[in-house]
């Protein structure tokens, strides 16, 4: 999280209003066994990049999520940005989206 006065300065002394930049929520949900997912998982770590990450079959309410989102499905990738369900999204999008982009 980034803090910054809109004039410049220090936001805690020069009566500017403040700016809060933060990073965007991002979850993963997947599953053992799942090449997709196991794709996302590298293309994150080599970026250096740790959205939470939840295993659907651990987790029975996190398998009742997607299937809510995926048309009944227990399709993952599941990835949540800010509120939103993408199912199966490419990579690079999930990447954008951590990075603030």
């Amino acid at each position: 999280m980034r803090i910054a006065s809109e004039r410049g300065g220090d936001p805690l002394w020069d009566g500017g209003s403040v700016v809060v930049e933060r990073a965007p929520q991002v979850s993963v949900y997947w599953r053992p066994g799942c090449t997709f997912c196991l794709r996302l998982r590298l293309i994150l770590r080599w970026h250096r990049l740790h959205p939470e990450m939840i295993n659907i079959w651990r987790d029975p309410d996190a398998a009742a999520f997607v299937r809510s989102v995926a048309d009944g499905n227990e399709t993952v990738p599941t990835v949540v940005i800010d509120g939103h369900a993408y199912i199966n999204p490419p990579p690079g999008q999930v990447v954008a989206a951590l990075r603030g982009a």
